[in-house]
């Protein structure tokens, strides 16, 4: 279900295959104006329809001259509708425009000085010299008639150009990333400065309309929702539930891939709390017969989300027989992230990280129409949804955990002795790092049992056993991730325990890798 903000200004973002176009959305959005990410083929018919105050282009990794370049439907320079080309964008302008693009003698790619003029509208309160971050190979040798430069670094003496009168305007830096320290305050200027966009989206105003979306998609049918206990599927039941009521059944699946204790503290909270509908179908062997030798990540998260779509339908079937109405809508806690890393929102060739269970896992015939309320948000803004709605702390807080389960916490193949391992391990990461109160401080921290054995020594017996990884980062939104820097005591009481308590593991190690280069999960 696509989210749209009728109930106030927006700005529409032009995915050109920019690694970053989620993040201008998110820098938007911290100016509390909502913004939506189309693809760059978006007519400019439709962007009229759509009345947002601003237009984005994003950036991208191609070169406006190359053959297959993407393009942008020129009409959108007519419609009177403020324009900032970041990047690419800023070059698209440039040449749609009658602006000349060439490849640059010195490519610019990390950290640079702007010297900006402070009379121009973008750079409004900031000083006159920035520190900038660039990623670009081409320069504008020849700017369009009506742009003057508002903006140069050392190697570009056209790194921000604008149109005053058309309101039309061009950074050849990415003011979205927190390498370019003021960049924010440059989106604020062109959101609310130039475009006149009030700061009217909350999260209270994204629950009113989504609300309002929920009732129209669905009508008098009925929708299923497949319920983890996580923060995306815990929020989307509460913001569903809080639309429809009890047109929503939440279905629990005990895949035999949850952590310890998971499905009691499910039923409790959904069944006995919110009073929501509520079906939990005990599904483990099933999964784990289908992930019996499996041992390719991709191929894993395939079989646990067609098997989910599969629990599903039979499910549904069941339902039509005991409750009136047409189960026909499957609700998913879809996030942005997970549509960003999982392909391109425009289409464009771009390297395929990881197929995500709520995006690439589902099969190609689906029997149900998708309901997903939270496309549009990041893990942060969800959070404040929950809070919103009156989800406990150990919910809306709670750390994320991927759909597939331990599943991609067992490294190689799956087997009910692994799962033991991997969830006693993942049992103590989560006790001691709320003991020691660093659990809400971190984005995530969990084991991972690797398919290596070592040499160790217990109780003077020489053994030969299982490794587990240690795995805890800080991120904001899930699309860049640090490790943490754990205190010792904290991280050896951790492995002290994990070695003593769980059977089968002699050394526990620490992932001291960032994203990017590597992902947050190690499958």
């Amino acid at each position: 279900m696509a989210n749209s903000s009728s109930s106030g200004d927006k700005i529409i973002i032009l995915d050109f295959g920019s690694q970053y176009t989620q993040v201008i959305a998110r820098r938007v959005r911290e100016c509390r104006v909502y913004s939506e990410i189309l693809p760059y083929r978006t007519k400019a018919s439709t962007l009229r329809a759509a009345r947002p105050k601003g237009i984005i282009l994003s950036g991208g990794p191609a070169s406006v001259y190359a053959r297959k370049a993407p393009k942008v439907d020129k009409a959108i320079y007519e419609l009177g509708i403020p324009i900032l080309g970041i990047c690419y964008g800023m070059q698209l302008v440039a040449h749609d425009l009658g602006g000349t693009v060439e490849r640059s003698n010195q490519r610019e790619y990390g950290p640079g000085k702007l010297e900006a003029d402070r009379k121009a509208q973008l750079f409004h309160k900031l000083p006159s010299t920035l520190t900038v971050w660039n990623s670009h190979g081409d320069k504008i040798t020849k700017l369009p008639k009506g742009f003057r430069a508002l903006g140069k670094t050392e190697n570009s003496p056209h790194a921000v150009i604008g149109d005053t009168k058309r309101d039309i305007y061009g950074l050849q830096f990415h003011p979205e990333v927190a390498h370019t320290p003021k960049g924010k305050i440059i989106l604020e200027n062109f959101v609310h400065r130039i475009c006149g966009c009030r700061s009217l989206w909350t999260m209270g105003s994204f629950i009113d309309l989504t609300c309002a979306q929920i009732r129209t998609q669905v009508g008098e049918g009925r929708v299923i929702l497949g319920l983890s206990g996580g923060v995306d599927s815990s929020v989307a039941a509460a913001l569903i539930h809080q639309a429809i009521g009890d047109q929503l059944t939440c279905i629990f699946v005990d895949n035999g891939l949850l952590r310890a204790r998971e499905r009691e503290a499910v039923e409790k909270l959904f069944r006995d709390h919110f009073h929501i509908r509520m079906i939990t179908v005990d599904a483990a062997k099933r999964f784990l017969t289908k992930l019996r030798g499996v041992t390719d990540p991709e191929q894993k998260r395939k079989i646990i989300g067609n098997e989910f779509i599969k629990v599903f339908e039979a499910a549904a079937r069941d339902l039509k027989k005991s409750t009136p109405g047409h189960h026909r809508f499957l609700a998913q806690g879809t996030l942005y992230p997970d549509v960003i890393e999982s392909v391109s929102i425009s289409g464009n060739p771009a390297a395929l990280i990881k197929s995500h269970h709520n995006v690439g896992g589902l099969p190609e015939r689906m029997k149900f129409e998708l309901v997903e309320p939270l496309r549009q948000l990041f893990k942060d803004e969800v959070r404040e949804v929950g809070a919103e709605l009156g989800l406990p702390k150990e919910v809306v807080q709670r750390q994320p955990f991927p759909g597939p389960g331990l599943a991609v916490r067992v490294l190689g193949d799956i087997t009910p002795e692994k799962l033991r391992m991997v969830r006693e391990a993942d049992s103590i990461v989560i006790e001691e790092m709320k003991a020691s109160n660093w659990y809400y401080k971190v984005w995530q921290s969990f084991a991972v049992l690797l398919p290596v054995q070592s040499v160790g020594v217990m109780g003077d017996e020489r053994t030969y056993e299982n490794t587990v990884a240690l795995r805890i980062v800080e991120s904001r939104d899930g699309m860049t991730a640090n490790w943490v820097r754990v205190p010792y005591d904290i991280l050896a009481k951790i492995s002290t325990r994990i070695i003593n308590e769980v059977d089968g593991v002699n050394r526990v190690c620490y992932d001291i890798s960032s994203k990017p280069p590597a992902t947050i999960e190690w499958e």
